[in-house]
């Protein structure tokens, strides 16, 4: 992941006996001339390309604002998460303890979302989570410093029962990675679909990040149901949709997704991808002004175009400077900073959205149909969802 306007600061300096652990929240620190932000996202592995997504569009809303946040200057750090949980931990640490952030953007994969999360709650660092929808971030270990600009993993799948079973499609098989997205994002599916009145007739998954999919598709074959449902993303996706292709399965058995299934992704899939279904909060055909200038702009910036990544890093960005103006810059100001965030309402490229409860987006989600190479928006799947929120209780 390339570098660029990035300046690189590492400090040598740390704070006492911290040094051995994280800091904890009553230890105070000098507020610096510039607000020290530190992003966390995957630079190498599956995700990369996510992670760079995020990164484009966090940065362009604060180009946008004069790359000033509540009238400070920034100072930035790094960290490639590699969509490593175990490294979760150890790498929010450092960003906390070692480089003094003021605010970890960071990430995309669940699993390590929650070693940041447990960083965020043990220090109070503000936490902006630009991409991962771990329900538990936002339900029962939620926080007043952590803040979700994306969705839960089972929101955009929650969309999808309904569109399915009205479309006949009444035995369905569901397939994954087996891990904490996937998981979440069959819950969704399920609740909706069987609510609807369909029946999941199989369960099928494979570890997260494998893509021998041959033999689950030899399976889906066999059971012949009226439609697939799934859960991918990143690199892993597009091979999913071509493996899906050449095992004979395309135009035989529907297949229908989470919209990440098909997000960023397109070019690499190709022809094997046209028809898929998906539900998700945003689409890059939009046909909105807001949308249309956002696209303009970051096409012009980074010379390609964005996705969902990228909005969801530039709403991070919103929100961040949202809270920041209101506050005038004092980020130590805490409870006017959370205040001031969770009641914004984000004129988003995907539509407005506002902060639940819990702090997780409340936004509409949209049916999209693959069509030469596009994400093409054919209706709104469900308006203003909400996660459940479920065991959120706020110290």
């Amino acid at each position: 992941m390339t570098t660029r306007r990035l300046v690189l600061s590492r400090s040598a300096a740390l704070i006492g006996a911290a040094s051995t652990g994280l800091l904890l929240p009553q230890i105070v620190r000098a507020q610096s001339s510039k607000i020290r932000i530190g992003l966390m996202l995957p630079a190498t592995g599956t995700f990369a390309q996510t992670g760079l997504g995020v990164d484009n569009g966090f940065h362009l809303a604060l180009e946008e604002a004069g790359n000033k946040v509540g009238g400070r200057d920034i100072e930035w750090f790094r960290v490639d998460d590699e969509s490593e949980p175990s490294k979760g931990v150890e790498n929010a640490t450092r960003l906390v303890q070692r480089d003094k952030v003021d605010v970890i953007v960071g990430t995309i994969h669940s699993g390590v979302q929650m070693g940041i999360h447990k960083v965020a709650r043990d220090t109070g660092v503000l936490s902006l989570i630009p991409n991962a929808g771990v329900h538990a971030a936002t339900r029962a270990q939620c926080a007043p410093n952590v803040f979700r600009t994306s969705f839960t993993n089972s929101q955009p799948t929650s969309a999808l029962g309904k569109v399915m079973v009205d479309r006949g499609h009444k035995k369905a098989v569901w397939i994954t990675w087996k891990y904490a997205a996937g998981d979440e994002a069959f819950e969704g599916f399920r609740d909706s679909y069987t609510k609807a009145g369909g029946t999941v007739v199989k369960e099928l998954g494979l570890p997260f990040p494998n893509v021998e999919f041959q033999a689950l598709l030899t399976e889906i074959a066999s059971l012949k149901p009226d439609a697939v449902c799934c859960f991918f993303a990143g690199a892993g996706a597009a091979k999913f949709i071509k493996d899906y292709a050449a095992a004979g399965l395309k135009g035989k058995i529907p297949l229908y997704g989470s919209g990440f299934l098909t997000e960023g992704v397109l070019e690499a899939a190709g022809a094997s991808a046209d028809g898929i279904l998906t539900t998700l909060h945003y689409s890059d055909s939009l046909d909105t002004p807001r949308n249309k200038a956002f696209r303009l702009a970051y096409a012009k910036r980074f010379r390609m175009q964005p996705d969902v990544y990228a909005v969801q890093g530039y709403d991070t960005g919103t929100l961040l400077m949202r809270g920041a103006d209101a506050v005038k810059g004092d980020l130590s100001n805490k409870k006017a900073l959370y205040a001031a965030m969770e009641g914004a309402v984000i004129d988003s490229p995907r539509g407005k959205w506002t902060m639940s409860k819990a702090h997780n987006p409340i936004q509409d989600m949209y049916l999209r149909q693959v069509a030469n190479g596009e994400n093409k928006v054919i209706g709104i799947a469900a308006k203003a969802v909400a996660d459940a929120g479920t065991g959120c209780r706020m110290a």
